[in-house]
């Protein structure tokens, strides 16, 4: 399975989530950014689990988040399910560069650029992504569901736990996205000169 195969494959599962109140988001990161509590459970299970694994935790990356938010908000104003274009696609927009990422992965570039699109990051990013439609009773059934998920996933499961061609990256940073039926999360190789974001209040 070669490397851009990889970073495009989905967990799809038809199953209304459960409400997640997010802040808004606009076009470009300015000042600060804070994660939500679905957001804040799937960085702690990630983390979690790379440890048991023997892995060092990934500083979670306030540049990442955003560009994670943007997507996710994205995806739930523009995606259709059962298109060509998978969940790692954006719409047409101004503020970024549009694309229907399919299955011949020839728009890529497309989701390496974004953090450079949307912020001061200065690396590629890579994402992972996780849609449903199931009604969970609350945001740890959601996060859990989804990293059951990856971990079945071999592409999902080697980019989180820098396994086969992901075996030599060494993730310094890491973003989190979610609402109420996306969760995504971005790697990079490059450390976050703007930090970590906050706790939403």
């Amino acid at each position: 399975m070669n490397l851009l195969r990889l970073l495009s494959l989905l967990m799809l599962i038809e199953a209304t989530a459960y409400g997640q109140s997010i802040p808004p988001v606009s076009a470009k990161l300015s000042g600060t950014h804070c994660l939500n509590d679905a957001e804040q459970k799937m960085a702690t299970a990630i983390n979690q689990y790379r440890k048991k694994q023997g892995l060092k935790a990934i500083p979670l990356s306030t540049s990442l988040s955003w560009v994670a938010r943007t997507h996710v908000t994205d995806l739930s104003e523009h995606y259709e399910y059962g298109t060509s274009c998978n969940l790692h696609s954006w719409s047409e927009n101004p503020a970024w560069s549009s694309c229907c990422y399919g299955s011949d992965h020839s728009q890529a570039a497309c989701m390496w650029d974004k953090p450079r699109e949307l912020t001061q990051y200065k690396g590629d990013g890579f994402e992972i992504a996780f849609y449903s439609t199931h009604d969970y009773a609350n945001n740890q059934l959601f996060v859990e569901d989804a990293l059951e998920g990856w971990k079945k996933s071999r592409g999902h499961h080697e980019v989180m736990m820098n396994r086969g061609k992901w075996k030599t990256a060494t993730w310094e940073a890491m973003g989190i996205g979610a609402n109420d039926q996306f969760i995504v999360v971005w790697f990079g190789e490059v450390k976050d000169a703007a930090g970590s974001p906050e706790i939403c209040r």
